[in-house]
């Protein structure tokens, strides 16, 4: 009897820490700090890289310094002496409204732009105002006119989803909505599709449903991918129902950082996105690519990406934020794999020998 979960053998994990991960941070991270840790990503591995938003840094200022962190990217020695094939690497930008859309489009044909931009829909319409400032019939419009202004100067689309389990504005809503938002995307253009819980409102069952329900309806599992927050703790429960039902694309960031953007920074309030949906601000990061990877490695899922330089990654990440973040796996380290003398108790040889047990013996004669 085969007693193994199903589950691909192979993954492919996007680290969206530079932005997603640091527009909930209420500090301006430094440009020399996104740089370095974006370059140490890449040489742990890391081919997908969510790097900046290209909207107006008057809401998130957080990335008013986009377009420098892009060219100083690109033009990153400590990269091309390591000899990095910028054909394998992907960096995506968020452009959610067409204004940053053009940016980007502008970025790409000055040589320093993103390889993929990210626009965003919420099935939930009062969600998806707050983030865009349009109803969804008025945002299709523009997504579509974007993608084919795109498209024509070799950028890809993401096309992401939100609230498909839930909405922390209107409460519930009905998965199918999503599905049918993730065929109209691919119909108009986009090259891929993420799925998001941006609040944390998936059970692992409700995960597995959807995932399984979407596979069956798009069955091509290349455009689609899973992005998971552990606001109630389930992050990593729900990865692997995503893995169950066949999903092999997933995004996480550096210590499980990231949420609903900042609407403090450093000493002044700014606009964000207006309040904040949660008590403590600190609860809405996503899964942790420290745990992540570390899970995944366990199970025997090839990811491409260093374990162990992560890890230390996500020990440096700490100090540069200035607090414990969410990892478990850098505060506990690997599964160990070899015994450990210092835990032993002294005298067990001795005991089985005057008992006249056999060294392996677990049972009486």
């Amino acid at each position: 009897m085969n007693f193994t979960m199903k589950y691909p053998k192979q993954v492919k994990i996007g680290d969206i820490t530079i932005r997603d991960g640091l527009q909930h941070e209420e500090k301006f991270i430094s440009t020399d700090a996104k740089l370095y840790y974006t370059e140490q990503l890449i040489l742990a591995g890391v081919k997908r890289i969510e790097l900046t938003n290209l909207g107006n840094p008057h809401n998130m200022p957080q990335f008013r310094d986009a377009e420098e962190l892009l060219q100083r990217v690109r033009n990153s020695k400590s990269l091309s002496r390591a000899g990095v094939n910028w054909n394998d690497i992907e960096l995506t930008t968020v452009t959610i409204r067409e204004s940053a859309v053009d940016r980007a489009i502008e970025l790409k044909k000055r040589g320093c732009g993103p390889d993929r931009i990210l626009m965003m829909v919420s099935t939930d319409e009062q969600h998806h105002y707050a983030n865009s400032g349009l109803t969804l019939p008025e945002y299709w419009k523009e997504a579509e006119r974007c993608i084919r202004k795109a498209t024509d100067v070799g950028l890809k689309v993401n096309g992401t989803v939100s609230t498909i389990w839930g909405s922390p504005i209107s409460g519930p809503t009905d998965m199918k909505d999503a599905i049918a938002f993730t065929k109209h995307w691919l119909d108009i253009g986009a090259t891929d599709i993420e799925h998001a819980d941006h609040d944390g409102s998936s059970s692992p069952d409700q995960a597995y449903r959807y995932f399984a329900m979407l596979l069956d309806a798009i069955p091509n599992p290349d455009v689609h991918l899973a992005h998971f927050h552990t606001t109630r703790g389930w992050g990593l429960a729900n990865v692997l129902a995503a893995l169950q039902a066949g999903i092999c694309i997933f995004e996480s960031t550096l210590g499980g950082l990231g949420g609903q953007p900042a609407n403090f920074m450093d000493d002044c309030p700014i606009p964000g996105t207006g309040g904040y949906y949660y008590k403590d601000p600190n609860s809405v990061g996503l899964v942790s690519t420290e745990d992540m990877l570390l899970m995944m490695e366990e199970m025997g899922i090839e990811t491409g990406i260093d374990v162990d330089k992560i890890l230390k990654l996500g020990v440096l990440f700490e100090r540069t934020i200035g607090r414990r973040l969410r990892s478990a796996a850098i505060l506990h380290g690997r599964i160990p794999k070899e015994p450990n003398d210092s835990y032993k108790r002294k005298g067990l040889k001795e005991r089985k020998e005057r008992l006249g047990e056999k060294s392996d013996q677990v049972f009486p004669e």
